[in-house]
């Protein structure tokens, strides 16, 4: 008989408790973490990962963290880490809600390549067959007739001719492209998309790399149009509902309307008093970048969604486990880490480069096996940070911080080698499934 002690604690394991109820406390939140677990010692227990979420927040005074560890699509570490919000002593949990930012982008991936499948959509057929919105044309103007050979795969592949280093990104322009339409701010996705039509591209479509968030955004309408229903909805019904990821819903930008259970997003010490123009102008104030100072629904298919750590993992593991119903079929999964067709994934000598963007995921092959690859996304908004990774020999993980650093000082990037570290000095994992804990 399992007795209420040890109830209790399996269930504040399974909702992902983060024993942290400031940053401040965070080594004595993982001395009461390792002390309950000396108490439970079948229960997983890693705590080098528990070391490294520590050593990053502390330094750059992150309020709060979600850390979910698979391997071999079994869950072996779930954890939350500080607190919901600065202000409050709520702590947060691995079902906690936050913004993923770019991780949106495989996911939007995951359900492009699940219409290819079925036949719905082609990765090689021009964008505009599936998204017909009209351009918004200024007078005199005419219409870039390169527009016509821009495919999903290039949308994809971030090759699609948008450079936001040489012009801008559209997705963070609400105000004025809702102006230029004589509409009230924010523009929506749709809204975007017709002033970006009226624009020539920046360079030849699927002749380099640029990481646009605008292709992104176009694959969005491109399954809108195919599904004939709200983006949102379809990424829900049809991928991540069946998985048990329900929770996951595409974020909203003002405070007000924020999801139960959602963090709230800090700027880091130094810049918390900072204001912009909010993206919603009938507010008619400043405020501050995370809660309002972008349009966080019209970045739905590239960096909109919220989501917690479980759920994620629920993802990864989807992805990872080929003898359940898989997210994709082999050849596909196959296919989402090749090395794009020249001249992309080369550098400008023409050699192959060790790292490229597949469809929806970073990735690097290993030199002696290259059908074996390290996939990985990274996701960054005033306010937010997260990291997914797939590595090849079958560990995985997703953090998620509700704070991005403003400055060069101590990336947030570090977090990655932090946990390639931690995984590499665990002697023994953890053989129980924490999914099983945490039934759907």
């Amino acid at each position: 008989m399992i007795s209420s002690s040890r109830r209790a604690f399996l269930r504040d394991a399974c909702a992902g408790l983060g024993a942290l109820g400031s940053v401040g406390s965070i080594v004595g939140g993982l001395r009461a973490q390792e002390a309950a677990r000396a108490e439970e010692p079948e229960l997983p227990s890693l705590p080098s990962f528990d070391r490294a979420m520590e050593e990053h927040m502390g330094p750059r005074a992150i309020p709060g963290g979600a850390l979910a560890v698979l391997r071999g699509g079994r869950l072996v570490h779930l954890r939350g880490y500080g607190k919901l919000d600065r202000d409050r002593e709520e702590r947060v949990r691995a079902t906690s809600l936050f913004r993923l930012a770019s991780l949106s982008k495989p996911i939007t991936a995951i359900a492009v390549l699940r219409l290819v499948e079925a036949g719905r959509l082609a990765l090689d057929e021009p964008i505009l067959r599936y998204v017909a919105l009209e351009p918004f044309l200024e007078e005199g103007a005419s219409e870039d007739p390169r527009w016509q050979r821009v495919t999903l795969r290039h949308c994809l592949q971030h090759s699609g001719g948008w450079d936001r280093g040489r012009s801008f990104d559209p997705m963070f322009r609400a105000v004025p492209f809702a102006h230029r339409l004589g509409r009230p701010a924010p523009a929506s996705a749709h809204d975007v998309v017709r002033v970006m039509r009226g624009r020539a591209l920046d360079f030849d479509p699927g002749t380099r790399y640029a990481y646009s968030n605008f292709g992104y955004c176009l694959l969005g309408r491109a399954i809108e149009s195919v599904a004939g229903t709200s983006y949102e909805e379809h990424v829900r019904t049809q991928v991540l509902v069946p998985l048990g990821a329900g929770a996951m819903r595409i974020g909203r930008s003002l405070p007000t309307q924020r999801a139960d259970g959602e963090v709230r997003y800090h700027l880091p010490p130094g810049h918390a008093e900072k204001r912009v123009d909010s993206a919603f102008p009938a507010a008619g104030e400043r405020v501050p970048a995370p809660d309002g100072g972008f349009h966080l629904e019209a970045m739905d298919a590239h960096g909109g969604w919220i989501a917690s750590a479980l759920d994620l993992a629920r993802f990864l593991a989807a992805l990872d486990r080929p003898a359940q119903p898989p997210l994709l079929a082999e050849d596909t999964r196959r296919m989402m880490q090749e090395r794009p067709a020249p001249p992309l994934g080369r550098d400008d000598r023409g050699v192959e480069s060790e790292t490229y963007y597949g469809l929806g995921w970073m990735v690097r092959p290993r030199k002696d096996r290259p059908e074996r690859a390290n996939l990985w996304h990274s996701g960054s908004l005033p306010g937010t940070s997260t990291l997914m990774v797939r590595r090849h020999d079958g560990l995985s993980w997703v953090v998620l911080f509700n704070q991005r650093q403003e400055s060069d000082e101590l990336p947030d990037g570090a977090i990655d080698a932090a946990l390639h570290r931690a995984a590499a000095t665990v002697e023994a994992w953890p053989s129980e499934d924490l999914f099983e804990r945490c039934a759907r």
